[in-house]
């Protein structure tokens, strides 16, 4: 349970591929971080959104494995379950249910706004599904339903939070105080992490070019390939900048592993170059990920661990977001 002196954090991540460097950087980085500073009392909320995997087209048994997969990196990576609460988001009925209550008093303006909406519509045309225009809005309740303070999100994710923070606003105005009003965590370096290949693309598991992301699963050699054959600019100086978009790139990994600024890998890397750069990131790369790798496949083997993890995560869960459910409906009259 939360109390008045918790601090929330909330940050969703969908079963929907291979985990890659990009998320890895990006996203569960940045909630190992908060795990490690949290303060007594602080309450962390990490769960699997595959409600959100499931608005495009997906394959039933692949969403399952996946999803376990997830978990497995997840709690490889350092994310604790007995300090945070994980579990699959739709296992609590409540987020559904309060995602319905919120399109109840939200404009259709609001989310016909959202630009990710808008560029798969472009895509898909009349096949685009309404679960993915109506995704803000269970993104929204999935935030609010826990009272959050902190969402730790992409620049590709700021606007539904914003969303999120109109839609707390409203309900307030109309039933009364009900929802804490979220705050957006912006990660700045690697909070977008760009492709090997192309440096103006997002680095994605869906790349048809396979050799522009990396893999949490990839061996050594494979990771060791992939960042030889990363493009870089033109020229041979290390330095990071807007006019070295490659390079600065594969800077932010190398910051990112080994905990060094990018000021102090340009000094580090003075009269030295590409080549030089590319091995030594690949090195730090692998030594990166090989614990990671060994905690993966001991937990794979151990599936009545990740069960028991899940489920311990959702009755916390549940604790939290009935509670707001049965102020949310006195707030608009549904309560029994």
């Amino acid at each position: 349970m939360t109390s008045a002196h918790s601090r929330v954090s909330f940050s969703g991540i969908k079963p929907s591929g291979e985990v890659h460097l990009g998320n890895y950087i990006g996203a569960v980085k940045q909630w190992v971080t908060f795990q490690e500073n949290m303060k007594p009392g602080d309450v962390l909320i990490f769960p699997i959104v595959d409600l959100h995997a499931i608005t495009v087209p997906f394959e039933p048994l692949e969403l399952r494995e996946r999803l376990v997969d997830l978990v497995c990196w997840l709690m490889a990576s350092g994310l604790d379950p007995k300090k945070v609460i994980m579990f699959v988001q739709s296992e609590n009925p409540d987020h559904p249910y309060l995602a319905w209550l919120f399109n109840c008093i939200t404009p259709m303006g609001w989310l016909e706004r959202m630009t990710q909406y808008k560029d798969k519509a472009r895509v898909q045309g009349q096949r685009v599904s309404v679960g993915l225009f109506d995704y803000p809005s269970l993104m929204a309740a999935d935030i609010l339903l826990y009272d959050t303070h902190d969402v730790p999100v992409g620049e590709d994710q700021k606007q539904h939070v914003e969303l999120a923070r109109n839609i707390a606003e409203r309900f307030n105005r109309l039933y009364g105080q009900t929802f804490q009003v979220p705050n957006v965590v912006l990660k700045q370096e690697g909070a977008r992490l760009m492709s090997l290949q192309d440096p103006t693309k997002k680095m994605s598991k869906s790349d048809e070019d396979k050799a522009g992301c990396i893999l949490l699963k990839d061996d050594a050699d494979t990771i060791r390939q992939k960042i030889k054959r990363a493009v870089t600019d033109s020229g041979n100086e290390i330095h990071a900048g807007k006019d070295k978009p490659a390079l600065t790139n594969l800077m932010v990994i190398y910051s990112e592993f080994s905990g060094k600024s990018l000021q102090e890998i340009e000094a580090l890397y003075q009269g030295k170059g590409y080549n030089e750069f590319k091995l030594d990131l690949a090195e730090i790369v692998v030594e990166g990920f090989a614990p990671v790798q060994e905690k993966y496949r001991a937990l794979k083997k151990d599936q009545a661990a990740v069960g028991r993890a899940l489920s311990d995560g959702l009755k916390n869960a549940r604790a939290i977001s009935s509670e707001k459910i049965k102020q949310v409906q006195k707030a608009m009259g549904l309560e029994k």
